[in-house]
């Protein structure tokens, strides 16, 4: 069976006129990997159904209906084509707005069929890999992993730019908490922000007043913030991943805060200097460990993760002290060491020779923290007012 043999509705994305060059060649490498891959391996086909997998091989396409978890369409692709699997009710907006002109074919369904026949149907006589093994397919999801990282130089640029996003995003809504207000009225301010811009608010965490000691992922509640607050968001825009985390103190934070955060910055400075190129994630961990005997907190990484690869997943690898996976360039880093009260976080990319900081803050308080002689400048906790200013309206009418 030849693909002209299934593909129904709009025949391709190539009708579309062509309105990105760069992300078109971004696809067409990552295209001619898989089909290395699939010849090297003898497989006929890779299937790609999840949502991540997805937004990496179209370099950025969604394929869920926004706010639900649910995927619309899946990806067929042999060495000389690429199809998309979907229903005629999502048909025109990911040929129109998702993938226009970027050469995927379509092979489409009534919605009121489940997509699983369609693609067993499909998958059918054929060695196909996939990211799930279902369907009578062989899982290759491991690789895909690896397949992702590094970031390719397109990818790099986007990051950028959603990190400056992300940390302002953090960094506004911090300078507008006040004493009372809630931790859900803080988070959905944040998301408020991030959503402006279009970047998917994946994880927002608001502890006021030292709930992360007790709770490393506390998310929000409804409680009210009364002396400090440590507000994180990790945000996702065309499937890649960025986080960053800020504290802010009404009136002058208390000193186990200040305390913890300083020893937090030092782990995170030494995390960040030392995700080097060619190195093996234990080596890193090896110069951290250090930082937590020397302050008297080693039990403290024990309590949650102090780190993760990000990328198209909020954990693509994690970091854990014995790992031997090796870094390269273009790879990204998010590091969030937690001690005590106090959480800092922030995502970084590897280089050749020194890490770049995809996070940077905007008019933020900095303290100087030095490793193996090089001073870097790291977020210190922001102040203030301990009392909210009101002011008087005039009357209306």
């Amino acid at each position: 069976m030849t693909f002209e043999h299934f593909i129904t509705g709009p025949p391709s994305s190539h009708e579309i006129p062509i309105s990105d060059p760069e992300r078109t060649a971004d696809i067409d490498a990552k295209h001619q990997q898989v089909a290395e891959f699939l010849e090297s391996h003898r497989y006929d086909a890779l299937l790609l159904e999840e949502a991540n997998q997805f937004a990496w091989f179209t370099s950025g396409g969604n394929c869920s209906r926004y706010g639900a978890a649910e995927t619309t369409a899946a990806l067929f692709i042999t060495p000389e084509a690429r199809v998309v699997v979907t229903s005629n009710v999502d048909s025109a907006r990911l040929f129109e707005r998702e993938l226009p002109g970027l050469g995927f074919q379509l092979k489409q369904r009534p919605w009121h069929e489940p997509r699983h026949l369609l693609l067993e149907d499909i998958c059918r006589g054929r060695t196909v890999a996939s990211d799930s093994g279902r369907h009578d397919t062989h899982n290759v999801s491991s690789w895909l992993k690896h397949l992702r990282n590094p970031l390719t130089l397109l990818e790099c640029e986007r990051v950028r730019e959603l990190g400056r996003q992300v940390a302002h995003a953090v960094e506004a809504t911090a300078r507008h908490c006040s004493p009372g207000r809630t931790e859900a009225d803080v988070a959905g301010e944040l998301a408020h922000r991030l959503l402006r811009h279009q970047i998917i608010p994946q994880r927002i965490q608001v502890s006021a007043d030292g709930r992360t000691q007790r709770y490393r992922y506390w998310s929000h509640g409804r409680s009210g913030i009364s002396r400090y607050a440590t507000i994180s968001a990790a945000g996702a825009r065309q499937g890649l991943n960025v986080s960053a985390t800020r504290t802010v103190s009404f009136g002058d934070p208390p000193q186990d805060l200040k305390a913890a955060c300083h020893r937090a910055l030092l782990v995170q400075a030494t995390a960040m200097y030392f995700s080097q190129a060619n190195w093996e994630l234990h080596e890193v961990w090896k110069r951290i460990g250090r930082i937590f005997e020397k302050f008297g907190c080693r039990e403290e990484w024990h309590e949650a993760p102090q780190g993760e690869l990000m990328g198209y997943e909020l954990c693509e690898v994690p970091i854990v002290p014995a790992s031997e996976f090796r870094l390269e360039p273009r790879m990204m880093l998010h590091w969030h060491p937690s001690i005590g009260p106090s959480l800092t976080g922030d995502t970084i990319l590897v280089g050749h020779d020194r890490f770049e900081l995809l996070t940077p803050s905007d008019e933020w308080p900095q303290v100087k923290v030095a490793v193996k002689g090089e001073s870097f400048s790291r977020p210190d906790i922001l102040r203030l007012p301990r009392e909210v200013q009101t002011v008087q309206l005039p009357p209306m009418g």
